[in-house]
């Protein structure tokens, strides 16, 4: 039954993703954007990023960045940009290292008290959250600004996609997962009113946040899951944009992306505190979405306990044990459809999104068979996480930039038999944050 009910959700949500989104305003209304860089120790990426936003063809914007208590030469490189659209927003000790949500409340306080918004209504003021290493499509103003033209509108989340997606595996796998999760997940909830925001990418409407309170970012290891909660249950509409994408480095080492994960996957505990405000607040199918995903980490966790299961029982075949159907093997052809079976479905919608890039649907094929390996990393990732939070140790080292050695170009986006249950149809990833 627990098989059955998260394939039924995934394969819903599937079908749902494939309706046509209905149109929107095609003029994006008069509205200032104020890019928010949460920056901590980011010299690396950091002058490449501002110099980026800066070439957007759109000139109502500010980038403000926010130097976290760095100890490299982040401020210096902001300072060294000569453009007035570029502000520093400096924390020092002990305010600063306080983390992601704590940053973006201050870049919050000080947007609405140092006259960045220029006089304007607060409904007509865009606040985009991008990482530092982030990297938006030249035309993403273009398709989010008339997004909110609808007044109802509080946030919209972009595609995420993986910059270095080309050069290796682990980094393919993460961009497989990303495009899997926006383009079946995220965008059959433009549908349904449940859409959920990221930490890259993301834009929010100043006056939607001001309805959250004087700090609309929670403390909590996934901020942006929070965020975008917190607007839904206040009455705002979050919608998918997935006409284009913001690009970020991918990890590239095992361990640290097991480590992040698992920092995801606390995080995405946290989230169950605004449980009884998601079951008050909302309805509908938006209400039976969002309490499924909250709970993903204790169907993830279910999930694992069935595929040890199944790999106890092939162990036992292998070495001679008695099987389940004396002399068939049809079981393992089941077990391998249950497992395999939604990565292969999903393999075509990211053929879909790139083939345009040089992806045959063959390859996309054989890359469902990695994805399925791939995706038991978050078993190991949820386990790790509830060791961490039984033995009280709940402080996360942030994650490396990676080099960012791939010098991609960044083109508008096209628009009872043992039993495994997938981790892929329970629509990881838990959240799109990559920040941490």
């Amino acid at each position: 039954m627990f098989i059955v009910t998260v394939l039924t959700h995934a394969m819903i949500l599937l079908v749902l993703s494939r309706r046509p989104t209905p149109e929107t305003a095609t003029a994006a209304p008069d509205i200032r954007v104020v890019f928010t860089i949460p920056c901590l120790d980011e010299e690396r990426v950091i002058g490449a990023s501002i110099d980026r936003l800066l070439s957007l063809p759109y000139d109502d914007i500010v980038v403000l960045v926010i130097d976290d208590g760095s100890q490299d030469g982040t401020a210096a490189i902001v300072e060294s940009r000569t453009d007035s659209r570029v502000r520093l927003l400096r924390r020092r000790p002990p305010e600063a290292r306080q983390g992601k949500g704590a940053a973006l409340n201050a870049a919050y306080a000080h947007v609405l008290s140092s006259g960045i918004t220029d006089g304007r209504p607060h409904d007509q003021v865009v606040i985009a959250v991008v990482d530092a290493d982030g990297r938006l499509e030249s035309d993403a103003l273009s398709h989010v600004l008339p997004l909110f033209a609808n007044a109802d509108v509080g946030g919209v989340q972009t595609a995420v996609r993986i910059n270095n997606r080309h050069v290796s595996t682990l980094a393919r796998m993460q961009d497989m997962e990303f495009v899997i999760f926006t383009d079946v997940f995220q965008q059959a909830r433009n549908h349904i009113g449940s859409v959920g925001l990221g930490g890259n990418g993301q834009f929010m409407r100043l006056s939607a946040l001001t309805s959250l309170g004087a700090q609309p970012w929670s403390s909590s290891l996934t901020e942006d899951l929070d965020l975008g909660l917190r607007l839904t249950t206040h009455g705002w509409r979050n919608l998918y944009c997935r006409r284009t994408a913001v690009h970020q480095q991918g990890v590239v080492r095992f361990d640290r992306l097991l480590r992040q994960r698992a920092r995801w996957f606390h995080g995405h505990l946290q989230s169950w505190r605004l449980l009884p405000e998601v079951v008050h607040n909302t309805r509908g199918w938006a209400r039976c979405d969002l309490v499924y995903h909250m709970t993903a980490p204790f169907l993830l966790l279910c999930a694992s306990l069935l595929t040890a299961s199944f790999v106890l029982v092939l162990a036992g075949v292998a070495l001679g044990g008695p099987s389940p159907q004396t002399g068939s093997f049809r079981w393992l052809l089941v077990a391998y459809a249950l497992a395999v079976g939604p990565a292969l479905v999903y393999s075509q919608v990211y053929w879909s999104r790139d083939r345009t890039d040089g992806l045959s649907r063959g390859r996309a094929v054989m890359m469902a068979q990695f994805y399925a390996l791939y995706g038991l990393m978050w078993y190991l990732a949820g386990w790790r996480a509830v060791g961490r939070i039984l033995l009280d140790r709940t402080h996360w080292a942030k994650t490396s930039r990676e080099l960012d050695t791939a010098q991609t170009t960044l083109p508008p986006v096209a628009g009872g038999t043992g039993g495994i249950a997938p981790p892929q149809a329970l629509g990881t990833p838990l959240t799109a944050d990559t920040a941490r």
